[in-house]
């Protein structure tokens, strides 16, 4: 007779590196990159925390692999790596781009999670791959190239690195008592202060980064390498 026990371990889904990543990119998008640690991603899993270790060596290992199933989710909803046949290049790019933020939106960790990775995996440098390779095809020279991509930065995955971030609510209260409190030195920032809104918070990555910034932001670049390809 088979016990339940037993019945329970012939179903279990077998632990793997894919099946490990992909429950600590969900226990992120849950409760933050914060959470994500291997004694409660092994608890997420029902597993004990050292079967973990013969898919992933260590902290940094997880985390960029977390790196790696958002970007193969970009990919993914791209089509893949390979640069599109006969499309106009600011077209191509702008469509990647902006594809590449609608995921970044769904895992609202992971920009703040790619500016501390310090390996770039094979994954992340052929997407760059391809976006170089979209505006070599659309007529760009490989310096002009060079420059677009310093230029764009970040802004090819879908979100802005900004100046100045308040870590909590707390922090953002204290600046903006700051800066009215210095509101005669500093006429022209807090009247800016005063005047811009983001009405959609759940397009927002950032203190700044909401979606109508970051598309203005893309469009001015972009028209602007256009003058400069021609």
């Amino acid at each position: 007779m088979v016990t339940e026990q037993e019945t329970t371990a012939r179903t279990r889904v077998p632990l793997s590196k894919d099946r490990v990543l992909r429950a600590a990119v969900a226990l992120a998008d849950a409760s933050g990159i914060e959470a994500v640690t291997m004694r409660k991603l092994a608890a997420e899993l029902d597993v004990e925390a050292m079967s973990l270790y013969y898919h992933v060596a260590n902290k940094e290992q997880l985390l960029d692999g977390m790196v790696d199933v958002v970007i193969s989710e970009i990919e993914d909803e791209c089509g893949g790596f390979a640069v599109p046949d006969n499309v106009e290049w600011k077209v191509a790019l702008r469509t990647r781009i902006m594809t590449a933020r609608a995921v970044m939106l769904r895992h609202r960790w992971a920009p703040e999670l790619l500016e501390t990775r310090t390996n770039m995996s094979a994954r992340l440098v052929r997407y760059f791959d391809t976006v170089l390779g979209i505006m070599i095809e659309g007529g760009f020279s490989y310096d002009l190239g060079h420059h677009a991509m310093h230029a764009l930065g970040s802004r090819v995955l879908g979100f802005n690195q900004e100046l100045f971030k308040p870590d909590n609510d707390r922090q953002e209260e204290e600046s903006n008592e700051m800066l009215a409190a210095m509101a005669e030195q500093l006429p022209y920032i807090v009247t800016m202060m005063q005047e811009i809104t983001h009405e959609d918070p759940e397009s927002t990555l950032g203190w700044c980064d909401d979606q109508a910034e970051f598309e203005f932001g893309i469009d001015l670049m972009l028209d602007g390498l256009e003058r400069l390809r021609g």
